[in-house]
Formats: C-alpha cells, sequence, structure tokens
C-alpha cells in the first residue's frame, strides 16, 4: 500500500465520504486512490473556491467533514475565502493539499510556495507528512482536530514522495472528544442574572440554533421572560412553523445597537459577543450595551445543549411549553418582480424540509420575514461574509442531503465569484434551484460607500466611485451562463413569471436557474438618506426607533 491509498482508507474509516477536488500534477497518486476506495464519493471542481464552499456546505449539513484535494499553494489560496467562512462558521473540513517531492523543494521550481503560511490563515491544524509510515496517523489527527470541539480547518500538507512511496499504514480513528457542560457556578450565576429583574438577552449560535437547542432556549425564555436573539450570520438555523421563532442580530451595527439597547445582562450560548463588522467613523465597534454584563453559558468548546438544558432546569422552567412559530405563509406575490417580492415568493412556495442557503445581501433582507412560518426548513449564512459562498455551499449542501431540496439565493455580484459550481451542479445533476437577484450592482457597497461618509456629507458618490460599484456595463446574462453549463435557466421580470418558474423548479429534478432582474433594494434618494436615519436612531423612543428598524430590516 502506499501513502496515497493509507491516506484514502484512513479517511473512508474515519468516516469522511466526500472529497471536492480540483486536482494537479503532485496529486495524481490520491486521484488514483480514489478508484479503490468505494466509500469514497469524488466531486470534481473547476475552481478550488467551490471545492472549499462545497465542503463547507457538505459539513454544515452532515455535522461531518468532507475532504478537499487541493493543488499546491496556489490552490489552497485560491480556496481561501471559502475557508475563512468554514472557519468563523466553525465548521469541520479536512483539506488534503499536495506539495513537490521533498527533494525537489530545494530547487524552487515555478509553483513551490509556502503551504503552510497560506494554511495557517484559516487552519487551526496543519502538518506537512514527514513520511509515508506516518501518514495514516496523520490523516486521524487531522479528522479528529476537524470535528473538534469546536469544528475547524485542519489542512494536511502531501508531498508528492510520501504520497507515491509504499509502506502506508492505514491508521484508526480517534475516539472523539466530549464537550463538557458549564460549570454549576457558571450556570448559577448565569441563574441569578435572570432572576435579579433586569432585562436580559440570550445570544444563540452554531449548535444552540438547532431544535433542541431553541426548544430549551424557548422555555427559559416564555418562563423567565428573557429576549431570544441569533447571531447575524448562523452557520445553520433551523426554523419554520413549529419550532421557536428566534430574531436574528441586524447586519448594520446601529440597527444591532437598538436591538441590545437596555439589556442588563446578555448570555452567550456558542455565540460571539455582537461587534459591529467594520469600524465607522465616531461609532462604536463594541454592540454591547453600556453597563450590560456578559456571561458564557457555553463556549464553543462546550456542550451548548447541555448548557441550556441544565439553566432550564435550575430556572424551574423545564416543564415550561416553548413558544412555537405557527404555520403562516405570505400570499403569491404579483406585478413588476421586487427583491421584496422574490422574498414573499419563496415564503409562499418554500417545500418542507428545504435547505435555504442565503446569500442575498441587501436583496434578502425580508427573507426572514417572509419565511418564519413557513414549513420546517434549515438555513445556512454567510458567516464569514467572504462573497462567493452561496453556489458552493448549495453544491454541498445538495450532495450532504440527497433527499431535500436545496434553494440558493445569491446576489448578481457574488454569485460571479462562484459560478463555476452550476457546472459542478449539472455534472452531479444535484436538486439545487438557484435564484441570481439581478439588480446590476454592488448594492451592499453602495450601501456602506454611504455609511463610512466616504461620499461626504451624504452626497451621491461621483461617476468614478459609482463606476466601481456598477454591473451593469456590460450586463451579465444568468441564463446563457447556466445554460453554458448544463443548467436549465430562465429570466423572471414580473412576479407571476417568478413565482410560475420557482414552482417548476422545485418540482422538476436536477439544477435549475432563476434569473430575478430586481432594482436595488436600497437607491437614489432612500440610499442617500440611510446613514442620516440610522444615525437617529440612538436618539428617538425606543418605540419609534424599533418601528423604522422593522421597515428597514425585519
Amino acid at each position: 500500500m502506499n501513502g496515497a491509498q493509507a491516506l484514502m482508507k484512513t479517511l473512508a474509516d474515519a468516516g469522511v465520504s466526500v472529497c471536492f477536488s480540483n486536482p494537479g500534477t503532485s496529486e495524481m497518486h490520491f486521484v488514483a486512490a480514489l478508484d479503490q476506495e468505494p466509500r469514497m464519493r469524488a466531486v470534481l471542481a473547476l475552481f478550488e473556491g467551490v471545492a472549499t464552499g462545497a465542503a463547507d456546505g457538505y459539513a454544515r449539513m452532515a455535522d461531518k467533514p468532507a475532504a478537499t484535494l487541493l493543488h499546491l499553494g496556489c490552490g489552497l489560496g485560491n480556496g481561501l475565502a471559502n475557508l475563512h467562512n468554514a472557519r468563523k462558521g466553525r465548521v469541520p473540513v479536512v483539506n488534503i493539499v499536495g506539495d513537490h517531492a521533498t527533494y525537489h523543494v530545494k530547487y524552487d521550481a515555478q509553483l513551490q510556495s509556502d503551504i503552510e503560511t497560506v494554511a495557517r490563515n484559516v487552519s487551526t491544524w496543519v502538518r506537512a507528512s514527514a513520511s509515508t509510515r506516518a501518514l495514516g496517523e496523520d490523516t486521524a489527527q487531522a479528522v479528529a482536530a476537524a470535528m473538534g470541539p469546536p469544528g475547524q480547518v485542519a489542512t494536511l500538507i502531501l508531498p508528492a514522495d510520501v504520497s507515491w512511496s509504499e509502506g502506508g499504514v492505514p491508521a484508526a480513528p480517534l475516539p472523539p472528544t466530549v464537550a463538557p457542560v458549564a460549570d454549576e457556578a457558571t450556570i448559577d450565576a448565569i441563574a441569578r442574572a435572570i432572576r435579579s429583574g433586569g432585562k436580559v438577552a440570550l445570544l444563540l449560535g452554531a449548535r444552540a440554533l438547532r431544535e433542541p437547542g431553541l426548544l430549551a432556549a424557548s422555555r427559559i425564555a416564555v418562563h423567565a421572560g428573557v429576549k431570544l436573539f441569533a447571531e447575524v450570520f448562523p452557520t445553520r438555523i433551523e426554523r419554520g412553523a413549529g419550532l421557536p421563532h428566534v430574531e436574528r442580530i441586524a447586519y448594520l451595527a446601529e440597527l444591532a445597537s437598538l436591538q441590545l439597547r437596555g439589556l442588563d445582562h446578555l448570555v452567550l450560548v456558542d455565540a460571539r459577543s455582537p461587534v459591529s463588522f467594520f469600524a465607522y467613523p465616531g461609532k462604536a465597534s463594541d454592540l454591547v450595551p453600556e453597563g450590560c454584563t456578559v456571561h458564557a453559558l457555553a463556549t464553543p468548546t462546550q456542550d451548548a445543549l447541555g448548557g441550556l438544558e441544565r439553566l432550564a432546569a435550575l430556572l424551574g422552567a423545564d416543564a415550561t411549553a416553548p413558544a412555537l412559530q405557527p404555520p403562516l405563509r405570505p400570499d403569491r406575490p404579483k406585478g413588476k418582480l421586487t427583491a421584496e417580492k422574490v422574498c414573499k415568493a419563496v415564503g409562499h412556495l418554500l417545500p418542507e424540509r428545504a435547505i435555504v442557503v442565503d446569500e442575498s445581501q441587501t436583496s434578502g433582507v425580508m427573507l426572514p420575514h417572509f419565511t418564519r412560518g413557513a414549513p420546517r426548513h434549515d438555513v445556512i449564512t454567510l458567516t464569514g461574509g467572504a462573497i462567493g459562498q452561496g453556489l458552493p455551499n448549495a453544491v454541498g449542501a445538495a450532495i450532504a442531503c440527497p433527499d431535500r431540496p436545496v434553494l440558493a439565493l445569491v446576489g448578481d455580484g457574488s454569485a460571479m465569484y462562484t459560478i463555476q459550481a452550476l457546472w459542478t451542479m449539472a455534472r452531479e445533476k444535484l436538486d439545487v434551484t438557484t435564484v441570481v437577484l439581478n439588480n446590476r450592482s454592488y448594492a451592499i457597497l453602495n450601501v456602506e460607500l454611504q455609511r463610512v461618509g466616504a461620499a461626504g456629507g451624504g452626497n451621491a458618490a461621483g461617476e468614478k466611485a459609482r463606476s466601481q460599484l456598477d454591473l451593469g456595463n456590460p450586463g451579465l446574462d444568468f441564463v446563457q451562463m447556466g445554460a453554458s453549463m448544463g443548467v436549465h435557466a430562465v429570466r423572471a421580470t414580473t412576479a407571476d413569471e417568478f413565482c410560475d418558474a420557482l414552482t417548476y423548479a422545485l418540482r422538476a429534478p436536477g439544477p435549475h436557474l432563476i434569473e430575478a432582474v430586481v432594482p436595488s433594494t436600497f437607491s437614489g434618494l432612500k440610499l442617500r438618506l440611510l446613514p442620516h436615519i440610522l444615525g437617529s436612531l440612538a436618539s428617538l423612543p425606543q418605540p419609534l426607533a424599533l418601528a423604522i428598524k422593522r421597515k428597514v430590516s425585519p
């Protein structure tokens, strides 16, 4: 058995059954070993960012890592943005990165690079395997490191001669690490804070946003009168009719500060303390209100569900009925198509057990509102903020859950980062419906241009500045792009056309693309007024400010 064969068997024995690949010369022995391991599915991606994003989406739904196969430091670098998203989402991924043969490194060939330095940007665990005999054990440790807790990116660097040499020895899987529950003193302190009479909120993230955690948190909320929030970009959140509804923290810092205003205690449950995505002149980066005490019921290395259940028992809430979202669908939209009507149509038509991959940016601000009472579904979001995650995540989610419909909503700009994912959807015959919200601009950056004050006093940006955020010259034709990669594709300009197209796509097998031509959600006077509206919220009475917040981002 050579090194590649031992590596492959070790991966499969550890439960890693999918490899998303974009190989090169150094990885050919790994590619050949795929034919000798029937438990490993190999999925080709035309760009490394598709491979890494697909591995991320797969793990979010399968609760176990996939492998990626990447070519040298350049290939790893091409996949870095979606590995960043996986790292921020605490998602388990195992990268296998080929390297030159150990004796070839000294020649500094054209593709020679410092792979370890590239890998450490996103990987908590990095190792260059030094011998064929040790490769199996290195692989088992990589899988264990990826599984955590918390989930993380592990990168195993595979020199070509370590791969092709004889003497490979498969290694048995390492036992899983059991996450501990917070100690009694921590849970007692949080219970006292909740009983104190102050205003308390639980901020849920990661595993706390699955059904068991949601139910336990809702029992606490109903019993003790605390508020429930979810992280702004959850790794995966289960939602819909029959589950507790949890309000997500807003992306815009001004709106998030409004949601948190007046809190005396904020309890983190597998979530990070809220901060502004970016720094803005004259505005705070830390969004926790002054005087609010932050508690950690569960850190990322601890058992979130266990902590919630012990807290509920201590408060006497374990027998309390949770507050569940009743079934509620919006009416079928009509007339000219807008981003809001796309979101409304999704809420109207979303099937049971759907997986929604949301990278819709400004076009999707109404999506959580219109789908809260839809049939139960999962939502995957842009955890690290690096766009180009949506289409690859949909590939991975569809492979992890082949019996569930996958709906990916992406902006036109973000779609172009990893448009090659459409080809993989067609090649693998995946049941993915992609909706590209085409407003012909980087709309979120138009918002940010105003918010940071770069245009000056809320004035309109100049011609050169606007051109850097405009995608309409020349216009992008996603129907042609989809068709060229084997995906059934149509364009919708009215709400009726969109509803008909979505109905067909959700019923017909295989991949589909709908190009939804919509105006920007924030443009013109509305865009220029937005910074002034956001800036005024802190000085407005809470009821009025919240009413404005619901209009901007429900």
